[in-house]
This record gives C-alpha cells, sequence and structure tokens, in this order.
C-alpha cells in the first residue's frame, strides 16, 4: 500500500489542536454480522451517525488478533484484525468512508506488551534461559534457595504478583495479565518492530495513534524493589499511579523511544498525530511527553477525576491550561473512557447524575484544546452496576473484584428491548447485557427529541466547530466573578465574547448580564425579568 498512500480529509496539520474525537470501545458499538460483538464493518455502517454529531475523529481501540483475554489489549499480530471484527479490507473500508465524510481514524497501540500468544513469546517460551528469544521479553531469575520467589516485589496492575514462573524456573515480568508479558523496550528489535508498526497502520491510512501504557515501556536498572505490597502493607502499588514513583513506570529512558517515532509520524503528510495515554507523579513530568519532538497530546486524567464541586473543576482546569502553555500543546479533556466509571454514575447516577453530566459536557466543549468523548455518554448512559459475575469479562475482575464491564455495554441504538438494535434486525446477541431500563435511552429514541442528551450534544458541537470564540486560535479562558459555586469563564474572538456559566451552588443563579443564551444543559427559567440558571445546569452565552 506503500505506493499510494491514502490521505486525511483535509490538509490542516494542526487538525488535533481543537478536535472533538469520539471513542469506539469496538465490541461495543455497532454489530453488523449479528454474532453479538461489535465489529469494524458496524462502525462502518453508523459513520453517518457520527458525522452528524458533530465530531472530527474516532479512536478505535485494538481490533488486531488477539485472544481477548483483555479486550484486545493482549496483541497477538498487530498488523491484522481479529476475525471477530473482519478484515484488513473491512478497516479500509471503513477508513475510505471516514475519510469521505471528513472524519478521522485514530488507532490504539498497545507498546508495552504482547499478548501471550504472540509468536514472539511463543519463541521466547520454548527457548533456553539467556537466549536471544528471551530478551525481547523481560525474564529474570527468582529469588530465594531455589529461585522459588519472584525477582522483585512489583504488583500487576489487575492485582497479584507482576511476575510468573515458567517450567525451567526463570519468571517473566506482565504488569497486567499474565497473558499480557512486558516487552523489554532496552532491546533495538522490539523497538524496530514497533516503528514498522507505525508505518504499516499510517500507510492504511491512519491519522493518528492513542498509546496505550505509554508511560511503561522502560523499567528501572536492575529491577529494584518498590519497598512495600499489598502483601506486606495492604497497600496496593497502583494507588501510587499518578502521584508517585514507581520503577516500572514513567522512567526518563522512555522518551528516547517517543524522539525516534515523532519523524515517522512527520513523514506523513495531513498531520498524523499521537496522544498518550500516561500517568505521571507531576504535572511538569507528564508534560514532557508532549512538544515538537515527542508526542502531540497526553490525556488530562484529572479532569475526569474532578470531583462535582467548582473548586475542584477550577483547580484542574487552571492546572492544565497553565500546563499547555508550558509545553506549547492544547490540554486533552475527558469525561469518561473504557477504564472508568461513567461520569453520570460518578456524578450521583439517576437524575442528579444525569443532569451534572450534561453540564459537565458542555463546561469541557467551551474549554480550549481537544475533548474526547466515550461512545454513549451523547445518550447520557450511566453505568451498568449489577451485571451477572458470569458474563463479567474483564481480567481485572477475576484477581481483584473489580469490574470494568459496566461502561463497556453495548450502547443501544432502537427498539425497546435489549440488545436494542446492536445487530441486525431481529438479532438478540450481544457479548453484555444491556439494562431493561435502556429503550428511553437508545439514539432512535433520543433523535429529534428537543432537550434530550443526544440533541444537546450535537447542538454543542455544532456550536463549537461554528463559533469563532470556541476556534483552536480564539482567546484564552478569562475567569469571571461569581457567586460560590458558579464557575464562569469567557473566551473571545474580535468583538465576539462566548461565556460558559456552569452553576454547581445549591440556588439558581441569575445569568442576565453574560449576553444572548446559545445553549443550555438544562431550561433557563425567567423570574424579576432576568435568566437564572438551574442546579447542577451550565450554560453558554454570546456577547457581540
Amino acid at each position: 500500500m506503500t505506493a499510494s498512500r491514502p490521505t486525511p480529509p483535509t490538509a490542516d496539520p494542526d487538525w488535533w489542536r481543537s478536535a472533538v474525537v469520539y471513542q469506539i470501545y469496538v465490541r461495543s458499538f455497532a454489530d453488523a454480522n449479528g454474532d453479538g460483538v461489535g465489529d469494524l464493518e458496524g462502525i462502518r455502517q453508523r459513520l453517518p451517525y457520527l458525522r452528524d454529531l458533530g465530531i472530527d475523529a474516532l479512536w478505535l481501540t485494538p481490533f488486531y488478533t488477539s485472544p481477548m483475554v483483555d479486550g484486545g489489549y493482549d496483541v497477538a499480530d498487530y498488523r491484522d484484525v481479529d476475525p471477530i471484527f473482519g478484515t484488513l479490507a473491512d478497516f479500509d473500508a471503513m477508513v475510505t468512508d471516514a475519510h469521505a465524510l471528513g472524519l478521522r481514524i485514530i488507532v490504539d497501540l498497545v507498546p508495552n506488551h504482547t499478548s501471550d500468544r504472540h509468536p514472539w513469546f511463543q519463541a521466547a517460551l520454548a527457548a533456553a534461559p539467556g537466549s536471544a528469544e528471551r530478551a525481547r521479553y523481560l525474564f529474570a531469575d527468582g529469588r530465594g534457595e531455589r529461585g522459588e520467589l519472584p525477582p522483585n516485589d512489583w504488583e500487576s496492575i489487575f492485582g497479584g504478583p507482576a511476575w510468573t514462573r515458567v517450567a525451567d524456573g526463570q519468571w517473566y515480568l506482565h504488569l497486567f495479565d499474565p497473558s499480557q508479558p512486558d516487552l523489554n523496550w532496552r532491546h533495538p528489535e522490539v523497538r524496530a518492530e514497533f516503528e514498522d508498526i507505525l508505518r504499516f497502520w499510517l500507510d492504511r491510512g491512519v491519522d493518528g495513534f492513542r498509546i496505550d501504557v505509554a508511560h511503561g515501556m522502560i523499567k528501572a536498572e536492575g529491577l529494584p524493589d518498590v519497598g512495600f505490597s499489598t502483601m506486606t502493607t495492604g497497600r496496593r502499588q497502583v494507588e501510587l499511579l499518578g502521584k508517585g514513583r514507581l520503577p516500572y513506570f514513567d522512567q526518563d529512558e522512555v522518551h528516547d523511544i517517543y524522539r525516534a517515532w515523532r519523524p515517522i509520524l512527520d513523514s506523513y503528510p495531513g498531520g498524523r498525530m499521537a496522544v498518550a495515554e500516561a500517568w505521571a507523579e507531576t504535572p511538569q513530568r507528564l508534560a514532557r511527553y508532549i512538544g515538537p519532538d515527542e508526542l502531540h497530546q497526553a490525556f488530562s486524567f484529572d479532569f475526569l477525576d474532578a470531583t462535582w464541586s467548582a473548586e475542584s473543576f477550577r483547580k484542574v482546569i487552571d492546572t492544565a491550561l497553565a500546563e499547555a502553555t508550558i509545553v506549547g500543546a492544547p490540554t486533552t479533556w475527558v469525561l469518561s473512557n473504557h477504564d472508568k466509571q461513567r461520569h453520570v454514575t460518578r456524578y450521583g447516577d439517576g437524575p442528579d447524575g444525569l443532569r451534572r453530566a450534561r453540564a459537565a459536557a458542555l463546561l469541557m466543549f467551551a474549554l480550549p484544546g481537544c475533548a474526547y468523548v466515550y461512545q454513549g455518554e451523547e445518550l447520557g448512559l450511566p453505568e451498568v452496576l449489577d451485571l451477572p459475575d458470569d458474563v463479567r469479562q474483564d481480567p481485572a475482575f477475576r484477581r481483584t473484584g473489580e469490574s470494568r464491564d459496566g461502561c463497556r455495554v453495548p450502547i443501544p441504538w432502537s427498539g425497546d428491548a435489549p440488545p436494542y438494535g446492536f445487530g441486525p434486525a431481529g438479532c438478540a446477541e450481544s457479548w453484555l447485557p444491556a439494562p431493561a431500563t435502556w429503550a428511553a435511552l437508545s439514539v432512535a429514541a433520543q433523535t429529534g427529541v428537543p432537550g434530550s442528551t443526544l440533541e444537546l450534544y450535537r447542538r454543542a458541537l455544532r456550536i463549537r466547530r461554528a463559533h469563532p470564540a470556541l476556534a483552536a486560535d480564539a482567546g484564552e479562558v478569562t475567569w469571571q466573578e461569581t457567586e460560590p459555586g458558579v464557575l464562569a469563564f469567557s473566551r473571545a474572538a474580535g468583538d465576539v465574547t462566548l461565556t460558559c456559566v456552569v452553576n454547581i451552588s445549591g440556588a439558581p443563579v441569575r445569568v442576565g448580564g453574560y449576553g444572548e443564551p446559545l445553549v443550555s444543559s438544562e431550561t433557563l427559567t425567567a423570574q424579576d425579568g432576568d435568566r437564572w440558571l438551574p442546579v447542577d445546569t451550565a450554560a453558554w452565552f454570546e456577547r457581540r
């Protein structure tokens, strides 16, 4: 395919600076063949829906050949499509159609680890300790008199030890599931392999990559102990993620990898980009992943973790915008994703949670930078908290009792009963069951309905795309003085100002002085000849 490289919808190299990116969890978006699992053809069929929603790009979770122990994040072949999702031809057709509709494609890259079914790891198991095959991974001798103890005290993010012993007595590292052995990124063959993988997908027209565990590829020399573990203190090492230093995350050498990747991305037309899923102990260390010689973006998870309070959001926004200024790259805003509880539920569930989630969406879309939308949030979907244990598939559930399956339930498209049009007409299959209460949340049930969450997203994204004060080169955030519990900031372009107001106080607030309303998450009320913003509501106002 290198002879004629597919080109993106436009040649704008900075499209990612203000894009709205829609995350698709491929297994749960749309099922074209009726087997109960979402696939690439299902995505292709739904591309007009995504265009009409008003997003700029799609981020697809892994669709590569995989045993699916961790939903595709255990990759056995990085250059092919798993049969449950389709074929390379299906992928190419989807990219072609997406580009024709003005949509870009970002794919997940999983470089920290492979599947234990990957040919490299199978060769490593068949080879002897110290062999070239094992050098691609992190094998080590155990401690204790007979090597019966793990090489160090490292723990898996999914719970339990991060080491598994093989038949000849050596141990291999897996920071996630035992079926996901960590690669040795100090090995030149590993680095060359992934540089070739990048080119393979760029040649097929991919517009960007989301780098899974971008902070994890390099481990500290000598594999030193953390110094505590769940077994010794009852405190899990993962609790330090994003708060402290771990010898297996955020090592300085990881930046050498991205400095080698950036020229590859820059050699393709149309602004090919990469965004890091990275955790670091300080904002300054996280900012190191971003720059003209490394990656374009890194997710700001602090926004996702903010509590429902004006103080929390103000602190997170100010910090993120200050970091963006330092590195010269836009902030990425995230409310939900495939690893976190949906924000409708985080904000209180039920009507209160939905009101707050709708308000948070308007807050996010008014901020400068790039916004990431997780599939189904435009429908106001809550977390499914009551999935039966026997249908859960998250490998973390078997090790810790914690499960991410509740945010991965297939989204509802139409109809009165599960799985709500997830598959072809008459198909009742879905890999996770949808709640019986989701009929009113389906795409069909909300389309064209004034006040629905779907129409709120559509309207907000139309305004965001067209309004000069929300453009990438528009003015910075200017905070307005407000009463306690209220956030209000303005952005300007020329003589046009847009102000976003979010009421997180306990009472309605007067908003008549901000200009003409453009969109609001709940209906504004009138009293004493003035406009009032209800509790847990956001609105945009324009002044010319």
